[in-house]
């Protein structure tokens, strides 16, 4: 059974990530990966501050960041992931026909990838930046 850190046992040091979680996502509870994470405060900081910084709106938009985030979780099989970032995504507005299409996507990608690699296709130097 996986050990999670509840907000009523926290450290001081977790107290405060776990605050810094509920404002910048604007939410009024911590859920169970940051908790887990937390058996290890180090380790919990560390991947708190990475993804505030990539997931931040820059030159790819934040629903965009969680469809993608959705699509390496469904190929690495990560059904947490998938769930917590499905409903990230739907809060910043993919409907379920995008849903649809993403796993579409998906699946044609990692079927044509496993069938390129099977083959070995050689990539074509049209497709190779100079």
């Amino acid at each position: 059974m996986t050990i999670l850190i509840e907000e009523s046992e926290a450290s001081p040091e977790v107290k405060a990530i776990y605050e810094d979680i509920k404002a910048v996502r604007k939410v009024d509870w911590v859920n169970n990966f940051w908790k887990a994470m937390a058996r290890h405060p180090a380790t919990l900081k560390r991947m708190w501050d990475n993804i505030k910084q990539v997931m931040a709106p820059g030159a790819i938009d934040p629903l965009t960041k969680e469809m993608i985030y959705i699509a390496v979780s469904v190929t690495n099989n990560c059904r947490y992931c998938i769930a917590s970032h499905s409903a990230a995504a739907r809060a910043k507005g993919m409907t379920d026909a995008q849903f649809a299409e993403l796993l579409a996507v998906i699946g044609l990608a990692n079927e044509t990838n496993r069938l390129v690699h099977g083959y070995d296709v050689p990539v074509d130097p049209q497709f190779l930046k100079d």
